[in-house]
């Protein structure tokens, strides 16, 4: 059952993922949020890392000069550029043909810097990044070109180019929180995860309080199995946003990787408590406590799950009631099963009705109370599909089990014509024959069973049975 239970668990684990990282721009977001939590796996959104205004003023030139890592200007540029300050905020297409006509190859390469912030903000990326190229050429050690060439080259999914461009914004000395925090941005669209995790690192070491760079953080480490360091990472996001779904819902999934079902449960309560839980999370919860063996507890999550959207399909509530049913929480798969059929009713399709219905019928029977209206419900099994071989199996169980040899001898015999059931049916009829010392038609059942599908205890009822048949004689 654990490895069972691990296959339900695990896909969801991963799943979960998403929920924080599809509000990663949003982390700070009021209680009040409307926003759902999705399920989707999904990259971490840092958008906003190329949105800062900071950055944006840079990108687009700057408009300024920084003598101590940009190139010299001269007297004449000088001017060009008080021109370009004046044009700029009222005609950006002016300012552009202005520098078109002042760039030169002996002009400074502030001029190709600051055309190619114009064409960039008229949307020419690509006459914009040959204008940072032509900037870098003249100027090497050019730090915001090479800013701008890394942003365009990584809106153009050219991650190697722009962690180059990024790499040298480094080396020359760039090394402030934002240059740590867009290269650990293209790695991880590349998703080259470790070097990825090393630029977030420098970034959170920086700037420590700034959500988006442990939030790159986190989907870094996760994405290497470093389970460990996403928890450490979100209990930090948690202290500061408690109310913050997303990021309960990123712990319990590292929980559930870790093993650690009692601190998964937790986080996903918060979940609820805070009013964002969803019938998948609510499910997961109920798969966790049932791995704990708290049945009472788990079918408090199912409910809370089925009735957290009557219009789902009705398939995982009659599943949980299954996993219920298994684990020995009998009366509390009943209860599951009646919420069930009052929250669908005739609207359950037919599969779904069929699984409803022997499930009824089993966790009836494993409670000792088969009876005809067990009988009924698996009879109104096979009028929807009379080669349901699980239902004549269960009929035939309980009219045996009611001391009706015959009748359950009829459904085992229906169950014999089915490859799937034959070998099983068989071996069924074959105990209701040794009841009534018909040794002989059992031991021809059970050798036509084995011959089917061979089993060690079948095998050994062979033995056991062909001796009573001697003794008989």
């Amino acid at each position: 059952m654990q490895s069972m239970h691990r296959l339900k668990i695990v896909p969801f684990a991963a799943a979960l993922l998403a929920a924080c990282l599809a509000c990663a721009s949003r982390a700070a977001a009021p209680v009040g949020d409307s926003s759902t939590p999705s399920l989707a796996i999904a990259p971490p959104d840092l958008s906003d890392i190329w949105n800062d205004p900071s950055f944006v003023k840079g990108f687009l030139g700057g408009y300024g000069i920084s003598p101590d890592v940009e190139p010299r200007i001269s007297q004449d540029d000088m001017a060009i550029m008080e021109l370009v300050r004046q044009l700029m905020p009222i005609n950006v297409p002016a300012t552009e043909a202005l520098l078109r006509d002042s760039v030169r190859p002996e002009s400074s390469a502030v001029l190709d810097l600051t055309l190619g912030g114009t064409l960039y903000q008229q949307g020419k990326a690509e006459e914009a990044l040959a204008a940072y190229r032509s900037a870098v050429a003249k100027f090497p050690s050019f730090r915001r070109a090479y800013r701008s060439i890394g942003s365009i080259c990584y809106s153009r999914n050219e991650y190697e180019d722009a962690i180059a461009a990024f790499n040298k914004m480094i080396e020359l000395g760039s090394a402030d929180a934002d240059s740590y925090g867009r290269l650990g941005a293209c790695h991880t669209a590349r998703k080259d995860f470790q070097p990825a995790e090393a630029a977030f690192r420098n970034a959170l070491l920086l700037q420590p309080e700034e959500v988006k760079w442990r939030l790159g953080l986190v989907y870094a480490v996760r994405a290497q199995g470093k389970f460990e360091d996403v928890i450490s990472l979100v209990k930090g996001l948690l202290a500061k946003f408690p109310d913050n779904y997303a990021f309960w819902l990123l712990q319990a999934s590292a929980y559930v990787e870790l093993k650690q079902p009692v601190e998964a449960s937790v986080s996903l309560e918060a979940v609820d408590a805070i009013g964002k839980s969803t019938p998948d999370s609510l499910y997961m919860l109920g798969d966790l406590y049932i791995s704990q063996n708290l049945p009472a507890m788990a079918l408090s999550a199912y409910m809370r799950a089925v009735e957290k959207d009557p219009a789902q399909p009705a398939a995982r509530a009659i599943r949980a009631s299954e996993m219920l049913a298994f684990r020995g929480g009998l009366p509390q798969s009943k209860d599951l099963l009646a919420l069930v059929k009052k929250t669908w009713g005739d609207s359950l399709a037919d599969a779904d009705r069929r699984k409803l219905l022997k499930l009824q019928a089993r966790v009836a029977m494993s409670g000792g109370s088969g009876n005809e209206e067990t009988a009924a419900v698996l009879e109104e099994v096979i009028q929807i599909d009379p080669l349901d071989g699980e239902a004549l199996m269960l009929l035939g169980q309980h009219y045996k089990t009611a001391a009706q040899p015959d009748k359950a001898i009829l459904f085992y015999e229906r169950a014999a014509r089915l490859e799937s059931f034959a070998a099983n049916a068989k071996v069924k009829i074959a105990q209701v024959y040794v009841g009534q010392s018909r040794f002989d038609e059992a031991l021809a059942l059970l050798r036509d069973a084995q011959s089917i599908k061979p089993r060690e205890d079948v095998a050994r009822l062979i033995e056991q049975v062909e001796r009573a048949a001697k003794g008989k004689r």
